[in-house]
């Protein structure tokens, strides 16, 4: 959506004739675009004109009727409202609309916090056994090979710190607030997803097991649902708009190659097998998504 665009007070002769045939059940907000058309303030959507029945005239017609007679008042055009009021940015009405942008009900913070500490499980531990062998325990990820003995060793000496993906998560979680999305540490409506993005509520949901699993698998999946939040901007600009590809590889990588024949997809449309498709190739390439997303969704902020 273009940054130009204005909110306006929205004047009854607006209210009267204009409505969004999508927020219908929300409070009437008018935005003022670019090219002076109007807009809902809420989706972005342009309103349509409704037919206008005149309070005024219509009750005159009844009174005359009835023997009454009936002095109209002069129609007076609105007091404008002063700029500080009648000007906004789009931002607020986003924010009305669903609720504020960034993590629901945790700080960054906490999240960085619960993420390190389910990294530290990732470091492997000796044990020693009664008859005084020890025996090395360690999470292996799917497709990852099995460690030797002084891989082990190595790793235990010099332990991963994921600092990497941390920064990659807080860059991006930062972006979409930005742009005006919400992330949910909650069980997504799509069974058995591990994430998804649900651009008519501009909202991503995360598996809060997905957080149990650490930085790295964290860090994947939100730039998963980043790549599908630049999909859905691409198309008309803005958050809530269909997704459509993005025009990166489409490339599956051997650990990935059945992904798409997972029950979770197979009933899915061409379409929408594209889409993950494109996300589940590039997902591994952390700040991908920080950078579609500045590069397609607009600055809510403005």
């Amino acid at each position: 959506m273009a940054s130009g665009n204005r909110l306006e007070s929205p004047s009854p002769t607006a209210l009267a004739t204009y409505r969004c045939p999508y927020c219908r059940h929300l409070p009437p907000r008018v935005l003022r675009g670019v090219d002076g058309s109007l807009l809902c303030g809420h989706c972005g959507d342009p309103l349509e004109r409704v037919p206008v029945v005149r309070p005024w005239p219509a009750l005159a017609g009844v009174l005359v009727a009835a023997g009454v007679v009936v002095s109209l008042l002069p129609h007076r055009p609105p007091t404008a409202a002063p700029p500080s009021e009648a000007r906004s940015t789009l931002a607020p009405a986003l924010a009305a609309a669903v609720g504020p942008a960034g993590l629901i009900g945790q700080s960054e913070n906490g999240l960085l916090e619960q993420l390190a500490e389910a990294d530290r499980a990732w470091i492997p531990r000796a044990e020693p056994l009664p008859d005084g062998r020890t025996r090395y325990v360690y999470k292996r990820r799917a497709g990852d090979p099995e460690l030797t003995i002084l891989e082990i060793r190595a790793l235990m000496a010099s332990p991963p710190t994921f600092a990497r993906e941390r920064l990659a998560i807080g860059e991006l979680l930062s972006d979409l607030r930005r742009v005006g999305v919400r992330i949910a540490l909650t069980q997504p409506r799509k069974p058995g997803a591990a994430g998804e993005w649900d651009p008519g509520q501009r909202t991503i949901r995360i598996q809060p097991r997905v957080v149990r699993k650490g930085s790295l698998e964290f860090a994947k999946v939100l730039n998963h649902e980043a790549i599908h939040v630049a999909q859905s901007c691409s198309a008309r600009g803005r958050l809530r708009a269909t997704p459509r590809p993005l025009g990166l590889s489409e490339q599956l990588p051997g650990t990935l190659a059945a992904v798409l024949e997972e029950p979770i997809y197979r009933q899915a449309s061409a379409q929408e097998q594209r889409l993950e498709r494109e996300a589940y190739a590039n997902q591994d390439r952390l700040g991908l998504g920080a950078a579609l997303v500045r590069q397609h969704c607009p600055d809510a902020s403005r």
